[in-house]
């Protein structure tokens, strides 16, 4: 029985999957975030934590454990004087997955993995404009609805234009 070992193989050989899990970790530090397959970012999550973890202890030792993982100085520089000091107060939940669809390709299911308190222009918050239009359309009576002239009618679709917009520059990003 396998009770309560956790696993994350993904047809990898273990030196493999440990250089693309730092290296994973280490762009996040460097970007803030990352576009990766859902598997993957639910890994890197899990190293990401540790490291954050590792770094606001702040010692010597940790610092040196944090360089055995990540094998990137610049990032652990980083993370020990930029990204831990900013989750000082904070006692988990470092980097949120934010889910962006399927990959065009192999059909994979892709997301983006960002440090929290990175607050960059999410996706979400397009999404929710457009619902709020939807809900406020649908709750308009039938007659309302309709415009009375087109000046009307085109002032209405440039905002509509606008929030797509921002959702796919969102989404390319």
């Amino acid at each position: 029985m396998r009770h309560r070992v956790h696993t994350f193989k993904i047809g990898r050989t273990s030196a493999h999957r440990k250089a693309m899990l730092a290296n994973m970790v280490s762009s996040l530090f460097e970007s803030g975030t990352i576009k990766t397959t859902v598997v993957k970012a639910k890994e890197a999550r899990r190293m990401a934590d540790r490291m954050v973890t590792l770094g606001k202890k702040g010692s010597l030792h940790h610092r040196r454990l944090a360089v055995s993982y990540l094998r990137d100085k610049t990032a652990v520089k980083k993370l020990f004087d930029e990204i831990a000091p900013s989750f000082e107060g904070r006692p988990g939940g470092y980097t949120r997955i934010i889910r962006l669809g399927f990959r065009q390709g192999d059909s994979a299911e892709m997301c983006m993995l960002q440090l929290t308190n990175n607050d960059a222009a999410e996706p979400k918050k397009a999404k929710k404009v457009e619902e709020v239009e939807k809900t406020e359309k649908a709750a308009a009576p039938k007659k309302a609805r309709k415009a009375p002239d087109k000046k009307a009618a085109a002032e209405t679709e440039a905002p509509k234009e606008e929030v797509k917009a921002e959702a796919e520059e969102a989404k390319a990003e």
